[in-house]
């Protein structure tokens, strides 16, 4: 015996092992391979079309986004004008009412200032016709101190009197 040629006994029985092991296989050992490989298969088609669907969802997910990012950035545009004319109008309001306020003290000033200098003019006419009348009475007392001077003077008066009235 040989280790290169094989026996025709030897060769006899180990084909039939080989169709009883590939019959086996066959009818026991592969179907439940490949029904675990076409799981496997259909469950990374599905992984697959998953993924597919999850990469559309995504993609349309971000221009939704872009399209939210868009309007909100135009809406702010919007607010911030709003909010600069409303500051503008509010500060324009505020120096209105500044320039309203301050004319009423103006002329509340004014009229006060007008009404101390009423009467301070009041009493300062008063002071002189209290002075002239002293002083009156002191240079009439002086120069009227006889009863000649005072006749004369009287006459005088009424001869003014009669020219005013004629």
């Amino acid at each position: 015996m040989s280790l290169l040629t094989p026996e025709p006994g030897l060769l006899f029985w180990m084909t039939i092992s080989f169709g009883i092991v590939v019959f086996i296989l066959v009818k026991y050992g592969f179907p439940p391979i490949l029904k675990a490989v076409d799981q496997r298969n259909n469950y990374i088609e599905e992984s697959l079309k998953s993924a597919r669907e999850a990469k559309e969802e995504l993609s349309k997910v971000k221009v939704t986004s872009e399209l939210i990012l868009a309007d909100a950035r135009k809406e702010q545009k919007v607010i911030l004008k709003e909010a600069t004319r409303l500051s503008e109008l509010i500060i324009n309001e505020a120096k209105e009412n500044a320039i309203k306020e301050s004319d009423k003290i103006l002329a509340k000033a004014r009229t006060q200032i007008n009404a101390d200098k009423e009467e301070a003019l009041k009493s300062i006419r008063s002071e002189v016709t209290k002075l002239s009348v002293a002083l009156t009475e002191k240079i009439l007392r002086e120069k009227l101190s006889s009863e000649k001077e005072q006749m004369g003077m009287i006459d005088r008066l009424l001869d003014e009197i009669e020219i005013s009235k004629s």
